[in-house]
């Protein structure tokens, strides 16, 4: 990844421990993270976190964004009410690979109770190595946004 941006993360307790893991992936990777939380497994609402990340990435202070909860459902329903906001929840690398070449996703969501640590680095190196398509996929885009 030639162009090595900051980036957000937030989780809920659940992923937590997952969140704490992938903060050293990135920063190994060589990225600058920014936390906003949780900073334990004491029990939180998902959504106050969630809100934060797709704040930051919708107003534009981050250009991309990491959240995670239990099965990373909550946390992309929440993320996909602020605009230009495309949070996609992937479990797998094609789906990771698929929603940047296709949707140009800017959060990446994870389930912390559904993928382990080494699946979830190999996610995230390639949702952040794949670059967006562009050309029909743009206009797609640009449509949800209308």
């Amino acid at each position: 990844m030639t162009n090595k941006q900051p980036i957000i993360i937030g989780s809920d307790h659940a992923a937590f421990e997952l969140k704490e893991k992938i903060k050293t992936f990135l920063s190994d990777y060589g990225l600058t993270v920014t936390d906003i939380g949780t900073k334990s497994n004491a029990s939180v609402n998902y959504v106050d976190f969630g809100k934060k990340v797709a704040k930051a990435v919708s107003q534009k202070e981050f250009d991309k964004g990491i959240l995670l909860c239990g099965t990373g459902l909550g946390m992309s329903m929440t993320a996909n009410r602020f605009p230009q906001v495309r949070a996609a929840l992937c479990s797998d690398i094609f789906a990771a690979r698929m929603s940047r070449l296709h949707n140009d996703s800017n959060i990446l969501v994870l389930g912390g109770r559904v993928v382990g640590d080494i699946l979830a680095f190999e996610i995230i190196k390639t949702w952040l190595e794949t670059p967006f398509e562009g050309g029909r996929h743009l206009e797609r885009i640009q449509t949800i946004d209308q």
